[in-house]
């Protein structure tokens, strides 16, 4: 899930919102504004049903945050390095540059979610109990009694022993401590992941027979989420077991051609559309790799130069003709600072979560802070095929060449 705009860092970790958050944040806003706050303090004016709904609903997201912040925070802690974190539809996701290095680490850091939704739970308990002691204004009391009902809620539900709910990670810990094996773990984890989310579904289908229309699509909704992003994970765990010990120099595309930053976008289209096939190019400095002749390009000859960051084709043409020969490539590059960047002697099967489709998400290979490849998700896609294709040595063996 990659975010629609980014909000900032907190402790060091970036903070994204998916679109998607928008509909369930007006859906929550909505719910509590005409349904539950009217219906259990009744006579107040609609401003203030608005009011307390939105506080309500920005509270909600921020004990959302807290929960998916635990769990990066932890991860930090035990050596796990943290793309970032994205709210969307059905909740939040911190994503992990790699898995928990034993299941000790994996048993906290998927532990810690529920237990920070636990305590705000018991915290907006106590909160709600004191406003009332207080004689605080009623509407203020039921938000509160809300928030502390959802965030047990949420607990409770995230601890369920279900991949890719934290309490399916919790699970996978218990077998990859039991069995030894990460992999065959992560299997058990997410057959129970599947399992789970088809029985969600069936639910769902039944009170949407039933007449339960809003809930029943909610609950199957949440079904094939969980039974989708469920096989997802054990398809990148067996990924992961079939990449295990190949670097990523083994999949990068070395010698890639690369564009100076002061170039124009009018001199790159004009030097490269119908002469390469690449969608996506390194920036380099302009005395660093660009020293194709006429256009401006280097063809190998930028391996070894600082990049600077990662312009694509696409951004490139949208930039308007009248505009082309004074707009550069830095202008429209993703800094290096948003690009996912490897070591050449990197696991490979660290990079499965980063790598996706599409020209704005390839991985640039650096050794010792200089450019010497690129990784695209074909280019992962061709070496997990060849993989396959490579006829088993004996135990002890290498590998094909």
């Amino acid at each position: 899930m990659r975010p629609t705009f980014v909000l900032g860092r907190v402790a060091g970790i970036r903070i994204g919102v998916h679109w998607s958050v928008l509909l369930i944040f007006a859906v929550i806003t909505l719910g509590l504004a005409e349904g539950r706050l009217p219906e259990a303090h009744p006579g107040h004016g609609w401003p203030a049903y608005w009011a307390v709904g939105l506080l309500a609903a920005l509270v909600f997201f921020a004990s959302l945050l807290a929960h998916e912040l635990a769990h990066a925070i932890l991860a930090r802690r035990n050596g796990v390095e943290v793309d970032d974190i994205v709210l969307w539809l059905l909740g939040g996701a911190a994503r992990l540059k790699a898995e928990a290095p034993n299941p000790a680490a994996e048993l906290r850091i998927a532990g810690v979610g529920p237990l920070v939704s636990l305590l705000l739970g018991g915290l907006f308990t106590l909160a709600a109990w004191l406003l009332d002691l207080t004689s605080a204004p009623g509407l203020v009391v039921e938000a509160a009694v809300w928030l502390a009902v959802i965030n047990i809620l949420l607990a409770v539900f995230n601890a369920i022993p279900a991949a890719p709910l934290d309490g399916g990670r919790l699970l996978r810990a218990f077998l990859w401590w039991r069995t030894g094996d990460r992999l065959r773990a992560t299997a058990g984890a997410t057959a129970t992941g599947r399992a789970f989310g088809w029985l969600l579904m069936v639910v769902g289908l039944l009170l949407f027979v039933r007449g339960d229309v809003g809930g029943g699509l909610w609950l199957a909704m949440i079904g094939w989420f969980l039974s989708t992003a469920a096989t997802v994970e054990g398809q990148q765990a067996q990924l992961r077991g079939l990449l295990a010990g190949i670097p990523v120099r083994q999949a990068m595309t070395p010698d890639p051609v690369t564009v100076p930053a002061g170039l124009t976008v009018a001199g790159f289209l004009a030097g490269s559309r119908y002469r390469y096939r690449h969608s996506a190019f390194p920036v380099t400095g302009d005395d660093g790799g660009g020293g194709g002749e006429g256009d401006g390009y280097g063809h190998g000859d930028g391996v070894g130069a600082v990049p600077l960051g990662l312009m694509t084709l696409d951004s490139a043409r949208k930039v308007p003709e009248d505009r082309r020969h004074t707009v550069t490539m830095e202008q429209i590059m993703v800094p290096l600072s948003q690009v996912t960047v490897a070591g050449a002697d990197d696991p490979l099967a660290d990079l499965l979560p980063r790598v996706q489709p599409g020209a704005e998400h390839r991985v640039l290979v650096l050794h010792e802070g200089r450019l010497v490849g690129i990784v695209s998700a074909s280019d992962v896609s061709r070496t997990v095929t060849w993989l396959m294709s490579t006829t088993p040595r004996p135990r002890g063996g290498r590998r094909g060449a």
